[in-house]
């Protein structure tokens, strides 16, 4: 994918970087509060009106404003334009977590009778509605093997509703061509929906490449620091409109303060992620050297296997990997508490380098067996890459391998 920056939609001819859209965007067109530099933290649920008619055309939308928060709320609406902007954009909006994003999505768009195409190796989360949740609905799912295009390709071509793809999938961190899939599914008139929460928009942006909605769980990398949660969908303006309508009558709504902190998150996320970028790169050159580890899996390393897409559509790879190291499991159990500047935790996309392996972390709601199923080794340890100095990080991987 080329280096192309995403326009300011308010200025379609002049182009903005990225780390300016990351600190400016969604923040320049809005009332200012009291003449502060930084949007404020609204926590009022509700929003006053001194006539009916005013109350009421904002109500339907014909002017500007909120009634409820649960619907919409000033503070939440700057962090979904600052997320549109960054996605190349018409709309987004925002939910509770990352989980609340993808199960609405479904909610909106799936029935009775309707079916889903998607990949075997996805968030075990995603993974556990595909393969517990949706079924008894009448919503047949069919999970196909991850990088397997020409199956993928005839399961769509047998008609399907929506197509689900992750990329980079976690914790495998495999690469899925979304051009091509996303090609195969407008065919069939499918939806396409792809969680770039790995990614991260300063990596990757998949509606230039074909997808309909993207999502993310903006507890990860937009917010940067572990502190705040919640999730974000982004795409058209119908699209969207149908999602928001979904979300504001159940209720999976974001936080303002959760809002607020996505905010001061994102203002350094390009600069996270570039550095996050180069130092996983280091890491993962590293770890492919050591005498302890079997395997690792990083889009960044030309002996990725999909390294050629993951470089036509990424303009970096990413703070995720993954390795295996001899001895599997109890290997890791020995391995990982001797780290000292890693958090054994079930998170990523920290500022801090978190470490786990899927069994605790990204496929704990599954079984072993469901594990297997999806190609995820019990010995795998998935490392998301914090903005340490690399150096420091490579000692600390050097000693705590030295006990295996």
């Amino acid at each position: 994918m080329t280096d192309k920056t995403i326009l300011d939609s308010s200025t379609p001819n002049a182009p903005v970087g990225q780390s300016t859209l990351s600190i400016w965007g969604g923040e320049q067109e809005h009332e200012l509060y009291e003449r502060s530099t930084q949007v404020p933290v609204v926590h009022s649920v509700s929003f006053a009106y001194k006539d009916i008619d005013t109350w009421h055309a904002v109500a339907l939308e014909k002017e500007p404003g909120h009634i409820y928060s649960r619907n919409t709320n000033p503070t939440v609406r700057a962090f979904e334009d600052k997320v549109k902007e960054l996605e190349g954009a018409e709309a987004a909006t925002s939910f509770s977590s990352g989980m609340a994003a993808i199960s609405n999505i479904f909610g909106t768009f799936l029935r009775p009778g309707d079916r889903v195409v998607s990949i075997k190796d996805s968030y075990g989360g995603t993974n556990k509605i595909f393969t517990s949740f949706l079924p008894p609905l009448n919503i047949d799912v069919t999970l196909c093997d991850t990088v397997a295009y020409d199956e993928i390709e005839a399961e769509i071509a047998k008609g399907c509703t929506m197509l689900y793809l992750e990329t980079p999938t976690n914790p495998t961190v495999k690469i899925i061509d979304i051009k091509r899939l996303a090609a195969a599914a407008k065919n069939v008139g499918a939806l396409v929906v792809v969680d770039n929460t790995f990614a991260t928009p300063i990596n990757q942006n998949p509606l230039l490449l074909g997808a309909d909605l993207v999502l993310h769980s903006a507890s990860k990398y937009l917010g940067g620091h572990a502190d705040a949660l919640g999730g974000v969908a982004c795409g058209n303006k119908d699209l969207i409109k149908m999602v928001y309508h979904y979300r504001e009558i159940n209720g999976a709504t974001l936080a303002p303060m959760d809002a607020y902190s996505f905010i001061r998150g994102m203002k350094t996320l390009s600069l996270r992620v570039k550095q996050q970028n180069q130092s996983a790169l280091t890491i993962a050159r590293w770890l492919e050297q050591h005498p302890a580890v079997e395997q690792v899996n990083y889009p960044g390393l030309e002996s990725h296997p999909h390294h050629d897409i993951a470089k036509s559509q990424m303009r970096g790879y990413g703070g995720m990997l993954s390795f295996s190291v001899k001895g599997g499991l109890d290997a890791i159990k020995t391995f990982l508490p001797k780290l000292k500047y890693a958090h054994m935790a079930a998170n990523l996309g920290c500022v801090e380098t978190v470490v786990g392996p899927p069994v605790t972390t990204s496929h704990v709601e599954c079984t072993a067996e469901e594990r297997a199923a999806a190609g995820i080794p019990e010995g795998l340890v998935r490392y998301s890459t914090g903005i340490e100095d690399v150096e420091d990080l490579l000692a600390d991987l050097e000693q705590a391998l030295s006990h295996l």
